[in-house]
């Protein structure tokens, strides 16, 4: 069974080209979604059979297999999707179903390329962020990497203005130049506006829209962030990790190579942060007992611009974490009396080959590191030592899960 795939705009009277109509005119299966089918409803021949594209998409395949099922060699299944296919489209979700599935593509332009092309912009620098039914990471990350232009596909929940809030809220007003396309490709309700970040924030846009973002002079954080401007536990301005310890930690959990951080214990915030700004391919997740923690750390990641942490407020030894990625880097930033019994939760969790990271100022927190170590079946690394200004020497401390003990 061959699926041929169409891309058409938002037109009422697509442009096809003479084999693509010649393809549609000697289908009998067609499928896409609703709106699909209303734009390409006059050409169907008669008596020819649909299958919606909608979610569960398990479903839309198995009638495809029903098809299939009964096919001759020759048969086909037309699909119509926006855009070009291949484009965050569907001949993407169906190849990575059926990785050899013969496919056949009449591709058009996508709705970003047709929005540059309306503003005479060249797109060969556009950073390409699709946030249809996805949520917000690949959009927090081109921010925080500070992508000169960014291409927005949005859908009916991150719409234009949800973006823009998003953005404002987080600091990022050097986007202040936004251009949104709706119905691209429609003559009749087309329609190009340029606004600002506060005026796409307040505005109603029609869907389908995208758009682009443009920003100017941007820079990225700095490599360390200063101590002074984290927003502290009132009474107790001292009560963070300080940057130089920060960075070093970060660096004894090589996060670069990582996916997934757990920051248990994160008072202000500042290790989720810094990690967030320096290394946002991270899937950050950060866990505080006091109740205050929420107020700080909504506080300082807008304040340094770092969104998409994942915050969770209450007893560590009482969360919930089935749900969340396991992480292959955990941070211990505090751990109420209680070490060996968190070092024995994480370690359940702990991808192999993950790490644990810990500063002690204690000896008695370094000694139970070191103790809970080896019964849980992991490896410690040589130690680091460091001194800064008149505070008291700390240890960074580190051991890992090896790669064959299976979780």
């Amino acid at each position: 069974m061959q699926y041929v795939i169409i891309g058409i705009s938002d037109a009422p009277q697509p442009q096809l080209s003479a084999e693509a109509v010649q393809t549609v005119r000697s289908g009998r299966v067609f499928s896409g979604g609703r709106r699909h089918r209303e734009i390409m409803k006059p050409l169907l021949p008669e008596g020819t059979q649909w299958i919606d594209i909608t979610t569960p998409l398990d479903d839309v395949f198995r009638q495809y297999e029903a098809v299939a099922a009964t096919a001759a060699p020759a048969d086909f299944i037309v699909i119509f999707a926006s855009g070009d296919p291949l484009f965050f489209g569907f001949a993407n979700t169906l190849l990575r179903r059926w990785p050899e599935a013969d496919v056949r593509l009449f591709p058009t332009f996508n709705s970003l390329q047709m929005l540059a092309h309306r503003l005479l912009m060249p797109y060969d620098d556009l950073r390409i962020v699709s946030l249809t039914g996805r949520p917000w990471p690949a959009l927090d990350r081109a921010l925080i990497e500070r992508a000169p232009k960014i291409g927005i596909l949005t859908d009916r929940n991150h719409t234009p203005a949800a973006i823009a809030r998003r953005l404002l809220d987080y600091g990022y007003t050097d986007y202040d130049d936004v251009a949104v396309g709706e119905h691209l490709g429609n003559p009749e309700r087309e329609r190009i506006s340029r606004l600002s970040l506060s005026e796409t924030a307040s505005a109603q846009f029609d869907h389908p829209n995208c758009l682009i973002l443009s920003a100017r002079n941007v820079q990225r954080a700095p490599f360390g962030l200063p101590d002074a401007e984290f927003a502290t536990l009132e009474g107790r301005p001292g009560m963070m990790t300080k940057m130089p310890i920060r960075l070093l930690s970060l660096q004894a959990m090589e996060l670069p190579r990582r996916s997934v951080l757990w920051d248990v214990g994160f008072c202000t915030g500042s290790v989720s942060i810094e990690a967030r700004l320096q290394f946002p391919h991270l899937t950050i997740e950060a866990f505080e007992i006091r109740p205050e923690g929420s107020t700080l750390m909504a506080t300082n990641t807008r304040r340094f611009g770092a969104p998409g942490i994942g915050i969770h407020i209450g007893d560590f030894f009482e969360t919930d974490v089935r749900q969340l990625p396991r992480p292959d880097a955990v941070f211990i930033g505090g751990h109420g009396g209680r070490l060996a019994a968190m070092m024995e939760r994480i370690s359940r969790v702990l991808l192999p080959g993950g790490c644990i990271v810990m500063n002690a100022v204690s000896s008695e927190s370094r000694s139970t590191f070191l103790a809970a170590c080896q019964p849980l079946g992991l490896v410690l690394q040589p130690e680091m030592r460091i001194a800064i200004d008149s505070y008291n020497p700390i240890y960074i401390l580190k051991c890992v899960k090896p790669q064959q003990i299976l979780a």
